[in-house]
């Protein structure tokens, strides 16, 4: 199985996918003269606005759930990960697919608002919707929606409650080994796996509003106690930083674990970290209440800085500062070897170690904590994008509802990736993350040179800043957007009114 999965692997993250990451969010930042620069303090502005609806949820909220879906392992485990096989000069390569990121980041979300749909009750849009509207290629739309609910409700949940079942047997030890059919499980995975179960499924079984009223409250706490804890570890280190930055900007091109390696795992974790371009972020985008559509693509443009810039950036430089990671070679060999050999790189262990050093006692537990919240907010998230995927292929196929099937599954593929090995849910991960890459960078790509909507939708949105309005409003037909039929409808009621 786990042969299998890394030939997938090799094949869908080859260098073709790596150059497309970065090469679209350039291509995208110099189309919206780098927006991430330029509007940054209208997105901070953005984010504190906005109200609810009966059919959505508020900017914030929005913002929310997209980030549980941005902050989770990733921060805490995908950068050791990248660290551990790329050297540290992957996290700058993390830098530049956040930053060029951002710009992409700001263009799906656009789209996914411009053509949202009302479905039972609700706002529902992403990749699947703009993709079947602005192309007429229905094919290629559902094509990515069967990718994003096999990824997102079988795939991606096993790396999330993997890296929560590691971070507690670490904190806490393994307690009795049992046998089962799934092989010899330690008692601390088995018991973390059944409270996952449960919570899940209270929560996503009260449906989005649930989801979003939970994430709203739990990730930004849990990622200002994570971030205030570890720029107390940075702080107590300081003199250590500027040898870190160095190091970092030093390795990046340097051949430690080869420039290709460093960029490769840099891009990987990067676009798994704060999914710019893979095409997640749409869906709680499109949910969200808002007077046009350019404020929730700044709204969600805003949201990878915090993941990579801010969260991701704290972990790597506790981890090299007090030097608790190995860097992997060919074979067994290390280019550098700093903790035990067995320490998995594709887990929590670096961060745990890192954390440990500076606060015994305090950091494996304290770490385990925040990744269970992490990562549990994050399964969320993936259970409301297939949901919102299974809502798309009933509208677009006919097809029965089959949303509960959907829960069982994503449920127990997270039962499943907490007791399993880190390698192989990891592997499993990354096809599903490649494929959904692939179809939602290539589809946006085809969408700009089709008629460049969310880039029209900037500068309306621009155009009409200027003149402060107390509301904000938006004609897609004056515009030459066709298929928003939601913005058309609107626009309408409000001039009946």
């Amino acid at each position: 199985m786990q042969e299998v999965i890394d030939f997938l692997n090799s094949i869908i993250w080859s260098p073709a996918l790596i150059y497309l990451c970065l090469a679209a969010g350039l291509f995208y930042s110099i189309q919206t003269k780098f927006v991430q620069v330029r509007l940054f303090k209208e997105m901070y502005t953005l984010l504190l606005s906005g109200k609810n609806s009966k059919h959505g949820i508020s900017s914030f909220q929005a913002l929310s759930v997209s980030l549980s879906g941005r902050v989770g392992t990733g921060n805490i485990a995908g950068v050791a990960a990248a660290i551990g096989f790329g050297g540290p000069g992957a996290v700058f390569w993390m830098w530049m697919v956040a930053f060029l990121g951002a710009a992409t980041a700001y263009i799906e979300s656009t789209l996914a608002q411009i053509y949202k749909e009302v479905d039972q009750g609700q706002y529902r849009g992403g990749p699947a919707y703009y993709l079947e509207k602005v192309t007429g290629q229905r094919w290629y739309a559902v094509t990515f929606a069967i990718a994003t609910i096999g990824a997102c409700g079988f795939l991606l949940p096993g790396i999330q409650s993997n890296s929560i079942g590691n971070g507690v047997e670490l904190a806490f030890g393994t307690g009795m080994l049992i046998e089962t059919g799934m092989g010899i499980v330690s008692e601390a995975k088995i018991m973390t796996g059944l409270l996952i179960v449960l919570m899940l499924a209270f929560i996503i079984f009260g449906g989005v509003k649930r989801i979003a009223n939970f994430t709203q409250v739990v990730v930004p706490f849990m990622a200002f106690a994570y971030v205030l804890v570890v720029f107390v570890i940075i702080a107590l280190n300081i003199t250590e930083l500027p040898s870190v930055f160095m190091m970092i900007i030093g390795d990046a091109f340097s051949p430690m674990a080869g420039i290709g390696a460093a960029i490769g795992w840099g891009v990987k974790r990067g676009v798994y970290s704060n999914e710019a371009g893979q095409g997640t972020g749409p869906h709680a985008a499109a949910a969200a209440e808002v007077e046009h559509p350019a404020q929730q693509g700044l709204v969600q443009a805003f949201s990878v800085y915090i993941d990579t810039l801010l969260v991701c950036s704290a972990t790597a430089f506790v981890i090299l500062i007090t030097g608790a990671y190995n860097v992997h070679g060919l074979g067994d060999s290390f280019l550098v070897q700093n903790v035990a050999a067995e320490m998995a790189a594709n887990g929590p262990a670096f961060t745990q170690l890192a954390v440990e050093k500076v606060l015994p006692g305090i950091g494996k537990p304290f770490i385990a904590m925040a990744l269970f919240f992490f990562s549990f907010t994050t399964i969320l998230a993936y259970y409301y994008i297939a949901e919102t995927n299974v809502a798309y292929l009933r509208r677009t196929l006919k097809l029965p509802d089959f949303t509960f099937i959907l829960k069982v599954v994503l449920i127990t593929a997270a039962f499943y990736g907490t007791v399993k090995t880190a390698n192989l849910a990891w592997g499993l991960g990354d096809v599903g993350v490649g494929l959904m890459a692939w179809l939602n960078i290539v589809g946006l790509l085809i969408i700009f040179f089709m008629g460049k909507p969310a880039i029209k939708a900037l500068k309306d949105y621009e155009l009409q800043r200027k003149s402060s309005p107390e509301e904000y409003s938006f004609d897609p037909l004056k515009l030459g957007i066709k298929e928003a039929t939601f913005w058309e409808k609107r626009l309408e009621k409000n001039k009946a009114k």
